[in-house]
């Protein structure tokens, strides 16, 4: 049986159907050692496809792994400006694996992995609305701002929908989202007067940070999983 190129890709993991074409157009595809031009190319089991010269494996069972990442980590494969990567901070044998959604630079902690590059594309639609909790330490606080925040709010002309904020101590808010847009939460709350020092992110649906130590990943049990794909 015949598979298009793009679909393997996806389905090993590596990126979303999207992204794969986005690397073939890059000439970082190949197929048993050619260059491949288009995604209009489809493959038989028995052919070698390699990104970047590592060798992809076919579609295997949903796994999902939590990575607590560090600070001054970029989430991309590879960075222009030459800086660390989450990918630097893994064992080749988590290297395949696809990130979901984002943290930026200087955001630390629960960053999610899959061999399923629909699932991830799935579990940062917006429409699947998964809470992410963050905590955040801001440099001071604005309790009408925050009001504001928990009701929606436009900022620069992008609506984000509300937020569900409660303070934990002096200047530390518990943020909880559901859409996910870039840099939400610091844009969100330095709109509304809190600027953000620190954000650490703690939950994403029922996945939970726990106690992993910063810059290790662990896999996440089936039970939980199974929880996860219910709320898609």
């Amino acid at each position: 049986m015949k598979t298009r190129v793009a679909k393997f890709i996806a389905d090993s993991g590596f990126s979303s159907r999207r992204g794969a074409e986005s690397l073939i157009s890059q000439g970082r595809v190949k197929v048993n050692g050619h260059v491949i031009e288009t995604p209009v190319v489809f493959i038989e089991e028995k052919d070698v496809v390699s990104i970047d010269g590592t060798k992809l494996s076919a579609k295997q069972n949903t796994k999902l792994y939590v990575f607590h990442k560090p600070i001054n980590v970029m989430t991309t494969r590879k960075d222009p400006m030459g800086r660390k990567t989450v990918y630097d901070c893994l064992e080749d044998k988590y290297k395949s694996l696809k990130y979901v959604g984002r943290l930026d630079y200087k955001t630390t902690g629960l960053l999610l992995f899959t061999n399923d590059g629909d699932l991830a594309r799935k579990l940062t639609l917006p429409e699947s609305r998964i809470p992410r909790e963050y905590i955040a330490t801001v440099s001071k606080l604005n309790e009408q701002g925050l009001i504001q925040a928990g009701v929606g709010m436009t900022v620069d002309g992008i609506n984000y929908r509300p937020m569900k904020i409660t303070q934990v101590s002096d200047n530390v808010l518990r943020v909880c989202i559901t859409e996910g847009k870039k840099n939400e939460v610091r844009i969100v709350l330095r709109a509304c007067g809190c600027p953000v020092i620190k954000l650490h992110r703690v939950s994403f649906g029922p996945i939970k940070l726990g106690n992993l130590s910063v810059g290790k990943i662990r896999e996440v049990d089936q039970k939980t999983i199974d929880a996860l794909l219910k709320t898609l």
